[in-house]
């Protein structure tokens, strides 16, 4: 028990570290606008880093760092020495002003310690037997794809919000809410309709789906994707009615409700379906992305129709966004970063014993790990910010409620996808779009080439540590 309560420490510690070696990602650019001082911005991150908590109901990112490494080969010396080995190559990254990603520095670590704790005891071993390859793959093809989702958001947000017809602007604003809308609820259905699986198998599910119309379903012989949206659109509307009684009626109400619309084959345990279904409901996020949207549309219409559009103005009013936007990338930072070290502290949990499965977290585990990135982040990462706001690019407020708007979205999408992207690699991809619309020389390639680096090595540099810390571990035991 004592091993396992340094390891919670210090993966606290680790999420203390990763706040203010990140906290540029949420500062630099509204901090090098000179929109907030340096600890108005930390301040106003920090805050938004905790509201996340309200916010991701789902923890999927934590799902999916947690079950990184296969579970035999998970030991609390592995954990131990991964979260030194990422502490480490945080310090040390944070003391030379490279922004590098601190997610991957903890997937690098832990994956890095497994491997040396599979080849210790078993060498030979086959590298898919110990690590998920899955969620590795994924991790690994999203330190491309990230940047380059959040460049081509902020490039396409930029040039919208410079384009001069005003009624466009907002048709243009208003038809991208909807897709985004779309998209959204889309993530909802496929995790959902993924929720019924798991709580009832895939036979229980495969004799429900033969009951729905061949009509609604293209094939009934393998459950896919496109099969279980299919059946979850059957099962929705009824399980929502019902779960929006549920408070009133309790578990015994709601289980009568539910069960007249469901064969009894399914026989429904309507208590954990309904908790699978709310921590899958991304309303409030989808709101507040609307809300967003909406406030941006009613400042272009004030400004331009209601004003005069002076270039004072127009500066001013996007000064003001820039505080929107620099809030969602913070609840976004916080929503996808502490969800990691959540992960990390359960599979520390399911290693010890305490719990059988990482999505039985005690509810603490969260709340401390969304309170450590927010009292990190209000400590500030004051040697990154110079190279995220002032060297890749020079930034305006415009170019940085764009970039810091498309960072958010990008950390929304990913977080609801459960892949366990880079904040850090997230908006330096959306610097290097809004820079590159002005003209490609406005961007510091060098700079940035310079930051790839980094990012391609952090994960096996992080691993080798990693590995050798646990031989160390090893060695003194």
């Amino acid at each position: 028990m004592t091993f396992l309560l340094v390891i919670i420490v210090l993966a606290l510690v680790f999420d203390y570290i990763n706040g203010f070696h990140d906290a540029a990602n949420s500062i630099a650019t509204v901090v090098s606008t000179k929109v907030l001082t340096p600890l108005q911005a930390v301040i106003w991150a920090a805050f938004f880093n905790f509201i996340a908590f309200f916010i991701f109901k789902d923890h999927a990112v934590a799902n999916t760092i947690g079950k990184t490494v296969q579970a035999d080969f998970i030991t609390l010396d592995v954990i131990f020495s991964g979260l030194i080995a990422a502490i480490a190559w945080n310090l040390l990254t944070w003391w030379y002003g490279i922004p590098s990603s601190s997610s991957h520095t903890l997937i690098g670590g832990f994956a890095g310690a497994a491997l040396a704790n599979a080849y210790w005891n078993q060498p030979g071993l086959d590298f898919g037997t110990i690590v998920a390859m899955d969620k590795i793959s994924k991790t690994l093809v999203f330190i491309f794809l990230a940047p380059l989702i959040g460049m081509l958001i902020s490039a396409f947000i930029t040039l919208v919000t410079v384009q001069h017809n005003l009624i466009y602007r907002t048709v243009i604003i208003v038809a991208s809410c909807m897709l985004t809308w779309f998209a959204f609820d889309y993530f909802e259905q496929v995790k959902m309709a993924e929720a019924t699986e798991k709580v009832y198998g895939l036979e229980k599910i495969k004799a429900t789906l033969s009951q729905v119309p061949a009509s609604k379903t293209d094939s009934l012989a393998i459950l896919d994707a496109k099969q279980r949206l299919a059946l979850w659109k059957e099962l929705k509307p009824q399980v929502k009615e019902a779960i929006r009684g549920y408070d009133e009626v309790g578990a015994e109400g709601l289980s009568l409700q539910v069960k007249q619309f469901f064969p009894e084959s399914l026989q429904l345990d309507v208590q954990k379906l309904s908790k699978a279904y709310s921590k899958a409901d991304n309303s409030v996020m989808v709101w507040g992305i609307m809300g967003v949207a909406f406030l941006f549309v009613l400042a272009f219409w004030y400004v331009e129709k209601f004003t005069t559009p002076t270039a004072y103005r127009v500066g001013d009013m996007f000064k003001k966004l820039q505080l929107l936007s620099s809030a969602a990338f913070s609840v976004g930072h916080g929503g996808n970063d502490a969800q990691k070290v959540m992960g990390i502290i359960a599979a520390a949990m399911v290693a010890n014993g305490d719990i059988e499965d990482i999505k039985n977290m005690p509810n603490w585990v969260p709340l401390a790990c969304y309170t450590a990135i927010g009292l990190g982040t209000l400590s500030g990462g004051w040697k990154i910010i110079k190279t995220m706001g002032t060297r890749i690019t020079k930034v305006t407020p415009l170019e940085g409620v764009c970039a810091e708007t498309s960072g958010a979205l990008t950390l929304f999408m990913t977080e609801q996808m459960g892949i366990p992207v880079s904040t850090t690699h997230t908006i330096t991809g959306s610097i290097v779009g809004v820079g590159a619309t002005k003209r490609l020389s406005a961007v510091r390639w060098g700079v940035t080439i310079q930051l790839l680096w980094a990012w391609v090595l952090t994960i096996p540099i992080s691993a080798i540590l990693a590995g050798l810390v646990l031989l160390l571990v090893r060695s003194l035991l």
